[in-house]
């Protein structure tokens, strides 16, 4: 990366500067994090001991949990010491980056193996082999990987010589560029660009998969049949309702049209969202509730 870095270190302004409202939103965050890893990793470990679980549908799953497992650097909010290096903003920001891009192209996969398996049920087991699954979850980390390099890049590209005092509570690119002392004109264009085709392609490949889903769903004649079909992709449609309205809002805007509402949507996409998805698969899913009351049976017995 190029440019003249003089900052050696930055600092988070954090959601809000009221010392009384600090230690609230500490124990918030705190258990809303908490929340997220054992609900997240619980679904990991769950997909890994029931075999029932073992399709391909689930193992996607286990790889979007271990993306919401993985911090959003809501450790910056939570610390005292809300100062951090350059070198240590960077890789935070590299993080991030490739976890959340990671997130969009495994919903897009989640899509796919939905729409195969509602409208190729025949083709499904041949389509999607154990081989096509490890290539599709590969090709999404790798996707994933290059972006990221890319966005931190463009991020990071210029000149760091003024203030050092970020109006954020993690590390994002809106809140970066604006301390930047060089032109960002040209690096906002390409993280918009890049921005654009991970988020929209992947959400067209989403919306087309569920357009051709419920095509299929109403040439349906059973009733139930209907019914099961809409139950298993109810879910995938929720999260990611969730998660591309605040990343549409987040980053598909001018950097001029940014305002404090960015800190609200981030919290929502960064702290909410990953909450909320383990309860969303767990209590919508009849077959995850099924390997729940099975795995607690085991106990049971072995107690």
């Amino acid at each position: 990366m190029g440019g003249n870095h003089t900052q050696t270190k930055f600092i988070f302004l954090g959601i809000t500067d009221s010392p009384c409202v600090q230690a609230p939103l500490f124990g918030l965050f705190l258990l809303i994090y908490i929340v997220t890893l054992v609900g997240n990793i619980g679904i990991m470990v769950l997909v890994c001991v029931v075999s029932s679980l073992h399709t391909p549908m689930y193992f996607f799953l286990t790889h979007f949990s271990f993306t919401g497992v993985c911090p959003k650097m809501l450790a910056d909010l939570l610390s005292e010491n809300k100062t951090i290096s350059f070198t240590s903003y960077v890789t935070q920001f590299h993080s991030f980056a490739f976890f959340a891009t990671a997130e969009c192209h495994l919903l897009a996969v989640m899509a796919y193996d939905r729409h195969v398996a509602i409208c190729n049920p025949l083709l499904y087991v041949m389509v999607m082999s154990s081989d096509v699954c490890w290539q599709l979850v590969a090709s999404a980390y790798l996707i994933a990987f290059l972006s990221a390099i890319i966005y931190t890049d463009c991020t990071f590209g210029g000149s760091f010589c003024g203030p050092n005092q970020i109006d954020h509570f993690f590390c994002d690119i809106s809140p970066v560029l604006k301390l930047a002392c060089s032109d960002t004109h040209s690096s906002e264009m390409v993280i918009f660009a890049f921005v654009a085709i991970n988020v929209v392609g992947t959400s067209m490949i989403i919306l087309l998969s569920y357009i051709c889903i419920l095509h299929t769903v109403l040439r349906m004649r059973s009733a139930q049949s209907r019914s099961r079909a809409f139950n298993t992709c109810a879910s995938h449609l929720t999260v990611f309702s969730l998660f591309y309205g605040t990343i549409f809002f987040m980053y598909l805007q001018p950097a001029s049209s940014h305002s404090s509402l960015d800190k609200l949507a981030s919290i929502f996409y960064t702290a909410v969202t990953p909450m909320l998805n383990p309860f969303i698969y767990s209590l919508r899913n009849k077959e995850v509730k099924g390997a729940l009351v099975k795995c607690r049976r085991r106990m049971l017995n072995r107690c």
